[in-house]
């Protein structure tokens, strides 16, 4: 049995630009429906939705027989939780709230084994080299893991040269909901000076030879990212496409749809 390749990794070190979808339902059903959409990639989210180790592994299963390429966001950079998610299959981490290039180069050894790192060797438990079924794991699978960080504070912006500089970066995320609030425009990130904020941060992670990534619901908005040349962008999020189905079906038969509810309106989610 061969390891598998990280084709999210490998397509974007080519250059291409990956789009994908944010996952909060929290079950393999509804994931696997996603996988079958045809998305590039699918965000696991643990660290706002309700999803734990068992929930993530259950829905990596459902994913694996598409070609979307699953990647988790952890609620914290935790070096135990990391190596947790690793051992379940998870190739590529996006980690939240990342402020210092020191802070990143611990989430790269906590993504390698030693001696380039730390993250603990288990394999005869982990699915990820098929219980010691996959003979070169140990050896070969530093190079197929993907760490993508996410930037979205003020700390963050103002260190995110170094943090994009660091060596086994392969992406840089900006999370525009909570970057938006740091910059004094809560629930706003259509604010022109988040939206400078941001377009400036997309040019220094490429300066840097990084990806840049984000998550935008507003259609418009999403292209204009892709245009600046945003390697990985998510377009939506599973529960506000489940509830705008689901308002819009019962206002057709319940009330009046001529006009949206505010939350019916495009927003970051």
């Amino acid at each position: 049995m061969d390891l598998p390749i990280n084709t999210f990794k490998k397509r974007l070190k080519a250059g291409n630009q990956l789009i994908g979808l944010w996952l909060g339902l929290a079950d393999p059903y509804c994931a696997e429906l996603a996988a079958n959409a045809g998305f590039d990639w699918l965000l696991l989210d643990g660290e706002h939705a309700p999803n734990d180790l068992r929930s993530q592994l259950a829905q990596l299963q459902a994913i694996a027989p598409y070609a979307s390429h699953p990647i988790i966001r952890p609620a914290i950079g935790d070096t135990v939780l990391i190596k947790q998610l690793l051992d379940i299959g998870a190739q590529t981490l996006l980690i939240p709230l990342v402020e210092t290039a020191e802070q990143a180069a611990e989430l790269v050894r906590a993504m390698r084994y030693p001696p380039q790192g730390i993250r603990g060797v288990g394999s005869a438990l982990a699915r990820a080299s098929r219980w010691n079924s996959i003979p070169d794991y140990l050896d070969s699978a530093d190079d197929q893991m993907c760490l993508l960080v996410q930037i979205e504070t003020v700390k963050g912006l103002q260190n995110l040269d170094a943090i994009a500089a660091v060596e086994g970066v392969d992406g840089v995320f900006i999370g525009p909901a909570d970057l938006s609030a740091a910059l004094g425009h809560r629930g706003k990130p259509t604010h022109p000076e988040v939206q400078t904020a941001i377009e400036d941060a997309v040019k220094r992670i490429q300066y840097a030879g990084k990806a840049a990534g984000i998550l935008m619901a507003d259609a418009k908005l999403a292209q204009h990212y892709l245009e600046l040349g945003c390697g990985f962008v998510a377009v939506g999020v599973d529960t506000t496409v489940l509830m705008k189905g689901l308002k819009s079906l019962a206002n057709e038969f319940i009330a009046s749809a001529s006009t949206l509810p505010s939350s019916l309106k495009p927003s970051v989610y």
